[in-house]
């Protein structure tokens, strides 16, 4: 039997000898060897790297505190991840045609991304929208838009995933409104808004209201969705922003954990138990390149996550210490150049997820660093996720790298790193605080640079960008008809003139009412939407009271 101080001479020995002599002959490929957070990736691993003899407290078991390994004790061998893919484009008739294509290909869950006026609260006919109205997502101006999205497509047989912030909690009472109207219960609802507006103010800007108001935003709609919608998430505290933005994996994660700490704060502020709202708290996490860090990533995540909620929350219940996570893989890593290298670098970063453990699951297309993915990308971004289920026999087992000296090392060293960026925090007074100093934000542009400045002196090698070049066949990339914005803004204006508007304006001069004392704005939003009020209108009624948020200040 070997002790710990065999191994440690038999390394010494191997190091000094068969490995340093090879090593002598044949310089390593790199200068040096390490992941995207600057971990240097040692030779080789051993027992002597990890704490073995802390196996229960620090790794256990599935479904067991602290979820290193997994939140459910049976995990995919019972049920699958989530298949979902983003999709958002044009009107609403467009997207619900994609919609129906993904779902008879084999999608089990919808995932919607909204136009920019949609997210900044602005409707169709604006000027602040002209010329983005469906460009990056659908448009949605009342919930007759979202009739027609969801056509055909029966909200009790789905999972839906939006994608919205500022304005999610209109987003979200307009699904409450249609389910109503089909006549479908609120316990039958499942799916997940983002509404993380920490996240917007650190990395990517479409806020409407200043932090304060917009937290009372995010409170009512936990305390709303409590009562009201059990198996709804009414938030997902998103890194995938955040990385986007050029932060490493340990910052991604230290900043989506301490947004989580300050949302998890406002909500007891607002007198909620704890364990009436953690349990359908959701995270959303970016996956890049380095398959081994980003495992290692999501295990910290869960570990971390589950000791912050036992031991600085008190919370009682075993899900209110669940991380469960939504995974998308890294849109900033695909290139341009030899588009077709992208499925192979998505299929690492799905093959990611699918080892650390998450519970729904985007890839990308590989001709998304060209414009909105075509029928045919979507198809074979959809069959990796399937092919990774069906034939890569990762998921007959769980966790399945758990135990690798190298995966273990890792976890902990996140986890350290990610606690020291989460104690800095802390001390600042914590995330909103640490926001309005520009802390994370200097940060991020710090590795960002970093990253670029390894790229352009060839340090960091991108396939097909600085080495490996050759010239590509060029591929047309979809586009969204001009004509889609005309059509959008014309049935806009046609449903504002055919409504009752003594009921529109009665629904927003209660709701701003409702702003300037104390009541949740969740059902004065709720009746508003009903009335056919437009996001914008609703939007202008809550910045009567709240102002408008321009970057350092408030406009009224």
């Amino acid at each position: 039997m070997s002790t710990k101080e065999d191994i440690r001479k038999e390394k010494e020995k191997w190091k000094k000898s068969l490995y340093g002599q090879d090593a002598e002959k044949r310089p390593e490929r790199k200068k040096s060897f390490e992941t995207s957070s600057h971990i240097p990736i040692q030779p080789i691993y051993t027992p002597l790297d990890h704490d073995p003899n802390n196996y229960c407290e620090q790794v256990g078991f599935p479904g067991n505190y602290p979820f290193t390994r997994g939140v459910y004790p049976t995990m995919y061998r019972v049920r699958p991840w989530t298949i979902r893919q983003y999709a958002g484009f044009g009107t609403a008739e467009e997207t619900n045609e994609r919609f129906r294509f993904l779902l008879e290909k084999g999608q089990k869950g919808l995932s919607i991304a909204f136009d920019l006026p949609t997210q900044m609260g602005y409707d169709s006919d604006s000027p602040m929208a002209a010329g983005e109205v469906g460009k990056v997502g659908v448009a949605i101006d009342t919930v007759d838009d979202l009739r027609v999205l969801f056509d055909q497509i029966s909200l009790d047989k789905i999972s839906t995933s939006m994608t919205i912030n500022a304005t999610a909690p209109i987003l979200l009472a307009m699904y409450v409104a249609l389910a109503d109207e089909q006549g479908i219960e609120k316990k039958s609802l499942s799916g997940t808004i983002q509404n993380d507006i920490l996240k917007e103010y650190i990395a990517r800007g479409t806020f409407i209201f200043p932090p304060e108001p917009s937290m009372r935003l995010v409170t009512d709609t936990f305390a709303w969705c409590a009562e009201n919608l059990p198996n709804w998430n009414p938030i997902s505290i998103s890194g995938y922003h955040i990385r986007e933005a050029g932060a490493t994996a340990v910052q991604e994660l230290a900043f989506t954990l301490a947004n989580a700490i300050a949302y998890v704060e406002a909500g007891i502020r607002a007198n909620l138990d704890v364990d009436s709202f953690a349990p359908r708290l959701s995270f959303f996490f970016n996956v890049h390149n380095h398959l081994l860090e980003e495992v290692a990533k999501f295990r910290a995540a869960r570990r971390i996550w589950a000791r912050l909620m036992k031991e600085r929350f008190s919370a009682k219940k075993a899900e209110s210490m669940r991380l469960r996570f939504h995974t998308q893989t890294a849109g900033s890593t695909l290139t341009a150049q030899q588009p077709e290298n992208n499925i192979i670098r998505v299929t690492l970063q799905a093959l990611a997820a699918v080892l650390g453990g998450t519970q729904s699951l985007h890839t990308n297309s590989l001709d998304e660093a060209l414009g909105l993915p075509s029928d045919k990308a979507v198809r074979i971004a959809l069959r990796t996720q399937q092919i990774i289920l069906e034939e890569s026999g990762v998921t007959d087992s769980i966790d399945p790298l758990g135990g690798a000296h190298i995966i273990e090392s890792l976890t902990d060293e996140i986890e350290k790193r990610v606690m020291e960026i989460i104690e800095k925090i802390d001390e600042m007074g914590g995330m909103v605080k640490a926001i309005e100093a520009r802390f994370p934000h200097r940060e991020i542009e710090k590795s960002s640079y970093e990253f670029q400045k390894a790229m352009e002196k060839g340090d960091k090698q991108i396939v097909g960008v600085n080495v490996h070049k050759e010239e590509d066949e060029p591929l047309t990339p979809f586009q969204v008809d001009p004509e889609l914005e005309k059509n959008q803004i014309a049935m806009l204006r046609k449903r504002k003139t055919s409504r009752d508007t003594e009921q529109v304006t009665s629904a927003l001069r209660a709701l701003t009412n409702a702003a300037e004392g104390k009541e949740n704005l969740f059902p004065y939003i709720l009746t508003a939407v009903k009335r056919t009020t437009t996001i914008g209108e609703i939007c202008d009624a809550l910045s009567q009271t709240f102002g408008r948020y321009i970057e350092g200040r408030t406009a009224g």
